[in-house]
């Protein structure tokens, strides 16, 4: 997968929906947040890379 920019949306229990940029609401996936840097929250930006997310922005 290539190098890809993302936003929390929203977070239901365990799992968080992100959105890639400039995608739309067809760039949404689902993810455990057990794979995501920990203290993330709704409106966070991420930085998907090499398999692992960095937060870009709180």
């Amino acid at each position: 997968m290539e190098p890809k920019d993302y936003s929390v949306v929203k977070i239901e229990g365990e799992y968080a929906y992100l959105r890639a940029d400039g995608c739309g609401e067809d760039g949404d996936i689902f993810i455990a947040l057990a794979l995501l840097p920990p203290g993330i929250d709704v409106g966070t930006r991420l930085h998907y890379e090499m398999f692992s997310y960095a937060v870009i922005d709180k």
